[in-house]
């Protein structure tokens, strides 16, 4: 195929993926089912040629920049608070479910390695929580519910990937336990440090560069930074790739500027969109192939597919089974959380009635690490908190079994077994089914069942009253730092000559600036304040938002239509012109809403 032909058909594919998931939206049903068969429509028109990607392509070319975009976007902080519950189900599920599959597959197809099997299991062990979270979400799941669902489906990609390559490691040899255990720990720790060593050193030149240009091409190769060197060491590139995404996310509030944290944000969303629904259209188109050498074996179609039914029955009672002891663990776990807490408001306390006068002379690094032990009080308090407003039930455990969907990283990961390996067309096969199977079985039943067992969570307007609190908060500090500042200007204006006291307008103006700074999240906010009908104070913040937004939108579209009669007279530079929009364009991302990702 030629240059331009490829170019054609890159075009159409990213033309069909945005229609597709336009169309979705309207219809109610997930865009990667659409694309999937429309991708196998594409495969069996005639004169299509048999598509066949190089399994390193999606290796190195897919799941790097795919896995960088979902840990960038992943906080931390919900992270460390579901930790128990995300690390049993990305680990110790995936691992016992692969293994699981792997033997089971061997018994059954006594001519496919044990090892081999364990690379399927490693394959369709991973979930997908695109569907799950978009369904979640638009039915009100609470956040605890989806922060677990995305956390494992981020952890569980990496634990699965490295499984794989052990597995296909003992493949191309002799089968050691301890062996393959030695090698699953080497990935794992290696990928751990080079991640975190890549995340670091990117982080801190990304904060040096002053031009959004330069920080966004550097953004773009911080994933093989850390992918390359990785593999390079034998180890899991894939993993460094996550560990160093979440390190760059978690660090970009302090490192990076406002306009590096936006563009970082839509750049990854972008990749993230194009290659998940890519994948899924490639496996479409790709089918086609994969039933023509399925065809040619021993190991016909119809076996295949109830290997695959088979797999999907072993996942469902796995996952779900493995519910029953993590829920018990966690309502376990509170008594534990509510002494920690207690022990450290206690420390708290006596660290707090510490004479200021019996600090050493070192004073500063003193207080500074007695007020750590304050913050880290706060933050066990904090957790405490979360754990009781967000406990996991039954019935949040029972949605989480549920969600088990299967979805890109399982179509890619299968992509990347070697052809060397016995029946590799039947297990790609099988994994393209298990994605599919699960995705249609739990993708439409889901919402039922969310809607019949109606999980526990925080209230309906927990989020505003979130956003009051913490505005409030905001507002304060903002105005305390603000009470000494004309003061100290007028001090250095008269130490120093040139420089130049704010007057009293200009003071006004930040005054008034503390509380503009938040003004958007009064659009996000509900009606709703302490109760689900709207309290008179609550309506009247709300009204009061609304008209301002109307007036500053009327305001805006008068400036833009000005904008555009000047630009199509000509009287201004196009210099001037652009500066123009560029500064309408900023006060009008500052009226916009937050939006939830």
């Amino acid at each position: 195929m030629h240059l331009e032909e490829l170019l054609l058909v890159a075009v159409a594919a990213i033309v069909v993926v945005v229609a597709v998931a336009i169309f979705s939206g309207r219809i109610g049903i997930a865009a990667p089912l659409i694309l999937v068969v429309l991708g196998i429509g594409v495969g069996y028109i005639p004169g299509v040629p048999l598509i066949r990607p190089e399994p390193e392509i999606i290796l190195v070319a897919v799941l790097p920049p795919l896995l960088y975009s979902a840990a960038v976007n992943v906080p931390v902080l919900d992270l460390r608070r579901n930790i128990g519950p995300i690390a049993g189900l990305s680990v110790v599920l995936v691992i016992v479910s692969a293994l699981i599959i792997g033997l089971l597959l061997h018994l059954v197809v006594p001519n496919l390695p044990f090892a081999a099997g364990v690379a399927l299991g490693a394959v369709v062990a991973p979930t997908d929580a695109v569907a799950a979270t978009s369904i979640g979400k638009r039915l009100g799941l609470p956040p605890r519910l989806v922060t677990i669902l995305e956390g494992e489906s981020l952890v569980n990609d990496a634990t699965s990937l490295v499984l794989l390559r052990t597995a296909l490691a003992a493949v191309a040899g002799s089968f050691v336990f301890w062996q393959a255990v030695g090698t699953f720990a080497y990935a794992v720790v290696v990928a751990v440090l080079v991640g975190w060593v890549a995340g670091m050193v990117t982080v801190w030149v990304r904060s040096k560069l002053s031009n959004p240009v330069y920080d966004t091409v550097l953004s773009f190769a911080v994933p093989f930074i850390a992918f390359v060197p990785t593999e390079y060491l034998n180890a899991s590139g894939v993993l460094a790739v996550v560990v160093t995404g979440l390190y760059s996310g978690h660090h970009a509030a302090k490192k990076f500027s406002a306009t590096a944290r936006v563009n970082e944000r839509l750049n990854w969303r972008t990749v993230q969109f194009v290659l998940e629904n890519g994948v899924f259209l490639l496996m479409g188109v790709e089918l086609h192939a994969l039933v023509e050498d399925v065809g040619r074996s021993d190991l016909r179609l119809t076996h295949t597919l109830l290997l695959a039914i088979g797999v999907v029955v072993v996942l469902i009672v796995l996952r779900v089974g493995f519910m029953v002891p993590m829920i018990w663990s966690l309502q376990r776990s509170l008594p534990r959380y509510e002494a920690r807490a207690a022990g450290m408001q206690r420390l708290a306390e006596r660290v707090e009635a510490i004479p200021e006068e019996s600090l050493p002379e070192t004073g500063t690094r003193a207080r500074s690490r007695l007020s750590q032990v304050s913050r880290i009080a706060a933050r066990t308090a904090a957790d405490l908190q979360h754990a009781r407003e967000q406990g996991l039930d039954r019935r949040g455990g029972l949605i989480l079994g549920w969600s088990g969907m299967r979805g890109v990283v399982t179509l890619a990961a299968a992509q990347s077994i070697p052809t060397t390996v016995t029946y590799r067309s039947q297990l790609i096969v099988i994994a393209f089914l298990v994605a599919v199977i699960t995705l249609l079985l739990h993708g439409l039943t889901l919402p039922a069942l969310i809607h019949r067992l109606k999980p526990a969570g925080p209230p309906r307007n927990h989020r505003q009253q979130q956003l009051v609190s913490l505005s409030k908060e905001l507002v304060a500090e903002g105005t305390t730092a603000l009470e000494g500042a004309p003061e100290r200007e007028h001090e250095r204006s008269e130490q120093d000559p040139e420089h130049h006291e704010p007057s009293e307008f200009t003071v006004k103006r930040a005054r008034a600036s503390v509380r503009e700074s938040l003004a958007p999240l009064a659009f996000s906010m509900t009606m709703t304040q302490t109760t689900s009908t709207p309290t008179e104070k609550s309506a009247r913040m709300a009204d009061e938002a609304l008209s301002y937004l109307r007036l500053a939108r009327v305001v805006l579209d008068a400036q833009r239509a000005a904008l555009l009669e000047e630009r199509a007279i000509g009287q201004y530079s196009s210099e001037t012109l652009r500066a123009a929009e560029s500064a309408l364009d900023a006060h009008e991302l500052r009226l916009t809403p937050p939006q939830k990702h």
